[in-house]
C-alpha cells in the first residue's frame, strides 16, 4: 500500500514572492504619497487621505465578489472544482475588502458628514447587506458534510449576492436624495493631479495584493481538498484490505 505524498510545506512560488515584494514596496510608496505628497482637501482637510484606502477597497470588493459569482456559476453549470475553489478564495478576500470599505467609509464620514453611520443611507445599508450575505456564503462553505452539496448551496448564495452589486454601485445615482455619499471620486473630475495619482497607485497596490492573496488562498484550499480526498482514498483502501484479509481468514 502506497502512502500519500507529503503536502508541500508552503504555497509560495517565485511569482508570489515577487508579488509579495511588490505589495510591500507599493504600500510604503502609498503611505509616503498619501501623507506627504497628496495635498489636503479644501473642505475635507486631512480626512480626504482616507480615500486612498477606501476607493481601492471598494473597487476590489466588486472585483472579488464578481469573481465569486463567476466561479459559482461555473460550479453550478459544470461542477468545476477549480472554479469553486476560486470562488471561495475570492469571497474570503472580498469580505476583507468589504469590511475595510465600510470601516474606512465610517471613519471618513465622521468629520465629513458628522456621523459614522446613517441607516437611511442606501449605499451604506446595501454594502452592509452585501457583506452579511458573503459572510453567510463563507459560513455555508465551512459547514462540512457532503462537499458537492455544500458547494452548490454556497454557489447559489454567491450568485444571489452578485445581484446586489449593481445596486450598491449605482445607489448614489438612483437614490441621490437618500444618501450622504458623494458620487465617484474617479469620475467627478474634482481630484487634483497628485491626489488622483495616489489613488491610482492605491488601485495598483490593492490589485497586486488581490492577486497575491487569491493565488495563496486558492493553493491552500486546493491542498486542503487534496488532503481530504487522499485521506478518504487511503481509508477506503485500508478498509478494502481489511475486507480481503477477513475473507481470506474465513
Amino acid at each position: 500500500m502506497t502512502a500519500p505524498a507529503p503536502a508541500p510545506s508552503h504555497t509560495g512560488s517565485r511569482t508570489t514572492r515577487l508579488l509579495g515584494i511588490a505589495v510591500v514596496v507599493g504600500v510604503i510608496a502609498l503611505v509616503l504619497l498619501g501623507f506627504f505628497a497628496a495635498p489636503e482637501d479644501d473642505e475635507q482637510q486631512d480626512a480626504v487621505r482616507m480615500i486612498f484606502v477606501h476607493v481601492p477597497s471598494a473597487l476590489f470588493t466588486y472585483i472579488a465578489f464578481v469573481t465569486t459569482a463567476i466561479g459559482s456559476v461555473m460550479w453550478l453549470l459544470r461542477r468545476s472544482v477549480w472554479w469553486d475553489t476560486v470562488a471561495g478564495a475570492a469571497a474570503e478576500i472580498g469580505v476583507l475588502f468589504c469590511g475595510l470599505t465600510l470601516f474606512t467609509g465610517s471613519v471618513w464620514g465622521r468629520p465629513t458628514w458628522n456621523t459614522y453611520w446613517d441607516w437611511g443611507d442606501v449605499r451604506l445599508v446595501t454594502t452592509l447587506i452585501l457583506l452579511l450575505m458573503m459572510i453567510g456564503y463563507l459560513s455555508v462553505r465551512s459547514l462540512g458534510g457532503d462537499e458537492r452539496a455544500t458547494a452548490t448551496r454556497a454557489a447559489v448564495i454567491g450568485v444571489l449576492a452578485a445581484v446586489i452589486l449593481p445596486i450598491v454601485n449605482r445607489s448614489v445615482e438612483w437614490w441621490e436624495n437618500n444618501t450622504l455619499h458623494q458620487k465617484s471620486s474617479l469620475t467627478d473630475g474634482n481630484l487634483e493631479d497628485m491626489t488622483l495619482f495616489t489613488i491610482v497607485v492605491g488601485l495598483v497596490v490593492w490589485g497586486l495584493f488581490f492577486a497575491w492573496s487569491l493565488i495563496h488562498r486558492f493553493r491552500i484550499t486546493w491542498l486542503e481538498r487534496e488532503l481530504r480526498v487522499s485521506d478518504l482514498d487511503l481509508a477506503l483502501r485500508e478498509r478494502r484490505a481489511e475486507g480481503h484479509t477477513e475473507d481470506g481468514d474465513s
